[in-house]
């Protein structure tokens, strides 16, 4: 649904495209020369545990608890709120006894991040093998930590992509590095945690504060999946597509690796203050205890289902014929399930740029009776004004043909603690979900743009459930009444922006939250150099 189909910022991985990549490449080019990458050499393969050796998990036993009889099933829990998807993290690491898996587009150099990071060390000292897998945008940040990691036992570390500078912040490695665009254009945004090859996470959150409700400022609202059965070997091999391609680094060719004592002193005075876990309720906004709770007990309460893997080859980042890079991808088989809808498309995702194919798509489902419904972030709420920008050429053509609009407001989910305690923060939507016809659900990394579309990796899940799209819906209730209702006032000839209160009261205003006229100024101008589908 996006150009023939439809941003990112540390969300997602437009960074420098939406600052004006003309602009600052006349700048800094004759500074880009100097920096390289070193030359790819292959590595020994590896690969995800055999699923023989993986049946003999304690992990597997209790994802298999209470596996239907039909088989080739998957089981599946939603998890909505920050801490109870962070806290999931930790138990599956802890009670992992033969390997994790973990590929992230982001991984903080925070609170959260810190942890995953000591949890990680830990597992691999106790035996298990960890293979982690990150971006090279972001990377650099945490390196010392990476290298002292990588000459621990049973730890390897890769990178994704790296950028061809290395040192200084990242505005100065993406100065340095823009003689070679593929490098920092094209990211993997891919986000999983696989524990002994029996269960996994995936979905939308990165590892940092702001994914589990403990930054400051800002709090993504989000949706992760805990996934068991038949699914989980095909997430493993999607990692081991990547761990085993030619676009990934290991360490070793990317920092000199420490003696281990100095290591493991780096290690100990880093790891040493954090707190063990992070506060989370007893029973998440679904009624669900936590996965700990269910793990220590042996066994997790599950909805079982039908499931497809989707994941882009790590091969698509070379690629420039975007046909090619759109073929068989994450967003070409989602966009085909909602083409199939007969009744209702339901879409969520934080940076939503349909394009004139996407919205020709849109236009026609509405024709032939399909209630297309999209929940995106407000301008007040997003951390990418220029996806925004882009978004918001579609808004009223959209809402003539009969789509229904939804906004989250930055200030208005906040109100509402059953999804968290965003204390003085405000809210930012960061979940990628779309459900057809109230039984077919997509769960993933992807957002709904030409970014994720042409130059991202992406991965996710298409899940055939009824009872899974049901509590998606139930979750979509929590969010409500957080969000503005956009509408045409055949009055005024204007959009409006409806509000509801828990009393379901309406107040209308014209004026576009966090609306600014040097803001959009700014979008618009340097929307006039950057191509749409970067977006």
């Amino acid at each position: 649904m996006i150009h023939a189909v439809a941003g990112q910022g540390a969300a997602g991985a437009g960074w420098l495209p939406r600052l004006g990549l003309a602009v600052v490449a006349l700048v800094c080019l004759t500074l880009a020369g100097c920096a390289s990458l070193p030359s790819f050499q292959p590595q020994p393969e590896t690969h995800a545990m055999p699923v023989a050796a993986a049946a003999r998990t304690q992990l597997a036993r209790i994802a298999r608890a209470d596996e239907p009889e039909t088989p080739g099933l998957s089981g599946f829990r939603l998890m909505a709120q920050g801490p109870t998807a962070f806290n999931a993290r930790l138990a599956l690491m802890r009670h992992a006894q033969n390997t994790i898996d973990a590929q992230y587009y982001v991984l903080n150099r925070d609170l959260t991040g810190l942890i995953f990071l000591r949890e990680l060390r830990a597992a691999a000292a106790r035996g298990v093998r960890v293979r982690l897998l990150v971006d090279g945008l972001y990377a650099p940040v945490s390196e010392d930590l990476y290298a002292a990691l990588a000459v621990q036992p049973n730890f390897e570390v890769r990178e994704f992509n790296p950028l061809p500078a290395r040192a200084g912040p990242l505005p100065w490695r993406l100065m340095l590095s823009l003689h070679d665009l593929r490098h920092i254009n094209r990211r993997m945004h891919n986000k999983l945690l696989v524990a002994d090859n029996s269960l996994a996470i995936t979905g939308g959150r990165n590892v940092a504060d702001e994914y589990f409700m403990l930054s400051e400022s800002s709090n993504f609202v989000d949706i992760d999946m805990l996934v068991s059965g038949q699914a989980v070997g095909e997430l493993s091999a999607t990692f081991d597509d990547y761990w085993n391609s030619a676009q990934v680094r290991p360490m070793a060719v990317l920092q000199p690796a420490p003696a281990p004592q100095d290591a493991a002193r780096l290690l100990d005075a880093v790891f040493a203050p954090l707190p063990q876990s992070i506060a989370e309720p007893s029973v998440d906004v679904l009624g669900q205890p936590t996965v700990q709770a269910q793990l220590e007990r042996g066994w997790l309460d599950q909805i079982w289902g039908d499931a497809r893997v989707l994941a882009d080859f790590p091969g698509k980042i070379t690629l420039d014929d975007p046909e090619a890079s759109f073929a068989d991808s994450v967003t070409q088989r989602t966009v085909a399930q909602i083409q199939g809808a007969r009744s209702e498309v339901f879409i969520v995702s934080p940076y939503f740029v349909p394009g004139p194919h996407g919205l020709a798509l849109i236009q026609d489902a509405q024709r032939r009776g399909v209630q297309t419904v999209v929940m995106t972030n407000a301008l007040n709420a997003t951390d990418e004004t220029l996806a925004y920008s882009g978004y918001s050429r579609y808004r009223e053509p959209m809402l003539k043909s009969g789509v229904r609009l939804y906004e989250l407001g930055a200030n208005l989910i906040t109100r509402d603690r059953r999804l968290g305690d965003f204390k003085m923060s405000s809210a930012r939507l960061h979940a990628k979900v779309a459900v057809v016809d109230r039984r077919r659900m997509f769960i993933g990394s992807m957002n709904f743009d030409g970014r994720s579309a042409w130059l991202n990796t992406e991965v996710g899940l298409i899940v055939e459930s009824t009872e899974l799209a049901a509590q998606f819906r139930q979750l979509i209730d929590e969010f409500s009444p957080g969000t503005y209702e956009l509408r045409l006032d055949p009055a005024k000839g204007v959009m409006s922006w409806v509000e509801r209160d828990i009393d379901g009261a309406e107040t209308v205003q014209y004026d576009e939250p966090g609306w600014s006229a040097l803001h959009r100024f700014r979008d618009w101008l340097i929307l006039q150099m950057v191509p749409e589908e970067m977006l």
